[in-house]
């Protein structure tokens, strides 16, 4: 274990507007913090914590990391002001959020307090992304190979990787962030350092094997979790 999972972000042309629908998806609460007017969903524990981060540019492709969700009717998460992209073809079905963003949903008959059901990610290599994954945030690679899950205090079942054939070709609009005791360690383990802490951030962005990127917490309390 190298890092720990500390909170998701998602990128929003209008924060406002994408804050409030993911609050309604994923039950939790929307602020607004008075110093920056940074837009936050806060949750049962700060690993429930989503960001979302003002960006100048729309969405244009198919975004490389989506979230499945539990919800007891997709027609409430369209209420929400999603639309429908494909809700006969498979056993979920594919919205798109109001900026136009991926996600699927899984109907259930009960719906657990946990709704963020997995994090789902395009990729050239599910099983060496898995494994590298697992690696890094202390969870356990799937019968099947290509998923990680029981991550240690992650809000969330299952970290997805998904065998695609197109190539990433734009920064992610869903990232996540981790706390760590020692970014050389991510670094060691095959991460590529895109922007040091400087006046303006004090965490690292960095990517995985594949160009994903994420952030890197050093100086946060780091949390050994079991």
């Amino acid at each position: 274990m190298i890092a720990s999972w500390k909170d998701l972000c998602v990128d929003a042309v209008d924060p406002q507007l994408i804050g409030r629908f993911w609050a309604g998806v994923l039950g939790r609460t929307l602020e607004r913090r008075e110093d920056d007017g940074q837009v936050l969903l806060t949750g049962a524990t700060p690993a429930h914590t989503v960001w979302v981060n003002r960006v100048p540019e729309p969405v244009t492709v198919k975004q490389r990391v989506h979230l499945d969700v539990h919800v007891a009717d997709h027609h409430a998460v369209l209420a929400l002001g999603a639309t429908p992209e494909d809700v006969t073809s498979f056993r979920w079905q594919v919205l798109r959020d109001p900026e136009g963003g991926e996600l699927c949903t899984f109907e259930r008959s009960e719906v657990p307090d946990q709704r963020l059901y997995e994090i789902v990610v395009d990729c050239q290599d599910p099983a060496a992304q898995a494994a590298w994954w697992a690696e890094v945030l202390g969870g356990r690679v799937h019968t099947d190979g290509d998923a990680v899950e029981a991550v240690p205090g992650a809000p969330f079942e299952y970290l997805v990787f998904v065998r695609v054939p197109e190539p990433k070709t734009v920064k992610n609009r869903l990232h996540w962030d981790v706390d760590t005791a020692d970014v050389g360690l991510l670094v060691e383990h095959g991460a590529t350092v895109l922007r040091e802490p400087d006046g303006d951030i004090r965490w690292t962005v960095l990517a995985d094997p594949e160009g994903n990127e994420f952030c890197a917490f050093a100086d946060s309390a780091w949390r050994s979790v079991t």
